[in-house]
C-alpha cells in the first residue's frame, strides 16, 4: 500500500497544490491542505474507477473551502490588514512568480464564485456540467460565471492571453 500511495502522491501532488494554491493564495496553506487530501485519501476506503484525479482535486477543493471558512483564515485576514507589512515580506517565489504571470495574477484577483469555474474549466479541463455538480449550482449558472469571470479578466491580459480564454 505504501508503494501505491507513494506513486499517487508523485503522480498527482503538483496538480493539486496548484488547485489548491488558487484557491487560498497561500502556499504554506496549499502544502498543508494537500498533505491533509492524501492523509484522509490514505484512510477511507477508495475503490479505483479511472475517477482519481477528479476524486483527489474534489477531496482539494473541499480542503480548500473548509479552509476559507475556518475562524484561523478569518484571522489571518483580519492581521493582514492590521499589519500589512509583515505580510508582504513572507512572500515566498513560488507565489511571486505565479504573481508575475498575467494570467494567474488576474484570476487570483477574481471572487472565489468567478474563480472556481476558471479554474476547473480551463486548469482542470472539466466540462459545464460537471463543474455544475461539484460546485451543486445550475449549468447556466456555471456558464454565467464563466462569462463574467472572462469579462473581469479581459482588461487584466494580453490579446493572446485572451484568446486563449476566449475560445472554448
Amino acid at each position: 500500500m505504501d508503494g501505491i500511495l507513494e506513486k499517487i502522491i508523485d503522480e498527482h501532488a503538483d496538480h493539486l497544490l496548484r488547485l489548491a494554491y488558487f484557491y487560498v493564495k497561500n502556499l504554506q496553506t496549499a502544502e498543508d491542505i494537500v498533505q491533509e487530501v492524501f492523509i484522509k485519501f490514505s484512510q477511507c476506503d477508495y475503490e479505483e474507477r479511472g475517477q482519481l484525479r477528479a476524486f483527489l482535486s474534489t477531496l482539494t477543493i473541499n480542503q480548500s473551502k473548509d479552509y476559507l471558512k475556518s475562524w484561523h483564515y478569518k484571522k489571518l485576514l483580519l492581521q493582514e490588514k492590521v499589519f500589512p507589512m509583515k505580510w508582504n515580506k513572507q512572500r515566498d517565489e513560488l507565489v511571486a512568480a505565479e504573481e508575475r504571470s498575467y494570467v494567474g495574477a488576474a484570476i487570483l484577483k477574481l471572487a472565489l464564485m468567478y474563480r472556481e469555474p476558471i479554474i476547473l474549466y480551463y486548469f482542470e479541463e472539466m466540462k459545464i456540467h460537471e463543474i455544475a455538480q461539484l460546485l451543486g449550482i445550475a449549468e447556466n449558472t456555471v456558464k454565467t460565471r464563466l462569462r463574467r469571470a472572462r469579462e473581469a479578466l479581459k482588461p487584466h491580459l494580453k490579446q493572446e492571453e485572451w484568446e486563449v480564454l476566449r475560445h472554448e
